[in-house]
């Protein structure tokens, strides 16, 4: 997805932080500063997935942890999936003071025609003054009670929406 620099100022941030893009996560997906917190690049790594900015994601992956393959499967997931929303859920350490920290997620997703989520512990590694994301473990989805809303954010109850599907 290609924003023009002229319109950030009224492009909302993928990442959930209600700020606009070019006030939140644009800095650290140009490059301009490295995200300070586990959280931060966290949230960063969310919307360079949703405007598929493949290059950031490879960037902020641990060398030590890289996969041979691992920018193809970064674009990929990148190209396949439409992000829908993020929720972060826990962090644990991860400050700008810390060496590592865990970051545990739900992030929405539309592939194809159906829709899902992903919930992750994603881990963080801080080295020389810049965080890495180094791996995750995926986790259960996250059940919404029966009268909560939906957590694919449909605006439905969870009982009529993916709640049905149980």
């Amino acid at each position: 997805m290609f924003i023009s620099n002229h319109s950030l100022s009224s492009v909302p941030c993928p990442c959930g932080s209600q700020k606009p893009l070019n006030q939140c996560c644009d800095v650290y997906l140009q490059g301009q500063l490295p995200a300070p917190t586990a959280e931060k690049l966290m949230r960063s790594r969310y919307s360079a997935y949703y405007l598929k900015n493949i290059d950031y994601l490879f960037n902020t992956e641990h060398p030590k942890y890289r996969k041979p393959n691992s920018r193809a499967m970064i674009t990929a997931t990148a190209n396949s999936l439409i992000w829908l929303g993020l929720t972060v859920l826990n962090t644990e350490g991860g400050k700008s003071e810390d060496e590592t920290g865990i970051v545990e997620f739900m992030a929405v997703y539309q592939e194809g025609k159906s829709v899902a989520q992903l919930h992750e512990r994603s881990n963080f590694i801080k080295e020389k003054g810049k965080w890495f994301y180094s791996d995750g473990e995926i986790l259960p989805p996250i059940q919404a009670k029966k009268n909560e809303p939906c957590w694919c954010n449909s605006g439905k109850k969870f009982k009529q929406c993916h709640g049905k599907l149980r």
